[in-house]
């Protein structure tokens, strides 16, 4: 998932800060939690509130760079990133299959996702 991870929408020139204060470490942290993220936005699982609103708003991130995102959300989706990339590289290539099987999104943030390669 390239450019971004931890973003909700709503229909004006920026996503709903509403979450913006959720706890990313948190979740990173729990193999519960991550998966349970994970198991949503893959169809596999119910989904949270704030997991329904991030697997709604996911593609439209994806597509428009995260133009739409707020600060916090833009760094929250470095840290998930970064964290994917790293730790859970197999729930980073699940979501890839998922939201860019023809490898659009990551080609065009290779840069930024191969200096976070190494970088926990």
């Amino acid at each position: 998932m390239a450019c971004v991870a931890v973003t909700w929408a709503r229909p004006e020139s920026t996503y709903t800060d509403k979450w913006d204060n959720i706890n990313v470490d948190e979740i990173l942290e729990s193999n519960r939690l991550l998966k349970g993220y994970v198991d949503c936005l893959l169809g596999k699982g119910r989904c949270t509130p704030d997991g329904k609103a991030l697997k709604e708003t996911l593609p439209d991130a994806l597509e428009h760079e995260c133009v739409k995102c707020t600060g916090k959300q833009k760094s929250g989706a470095d840290k998930v990133i970064r964290h994917l990339v790293n730790k859970r590289p197999d729930l980073w290539k699940e979501l890839a299959v998922k939201y860019d099987p023809d490898n659009i999104y990551q080609a065009r943030c290779k840069d930024k996702i191969d200096a976070v390669k190494g970088s926990a």
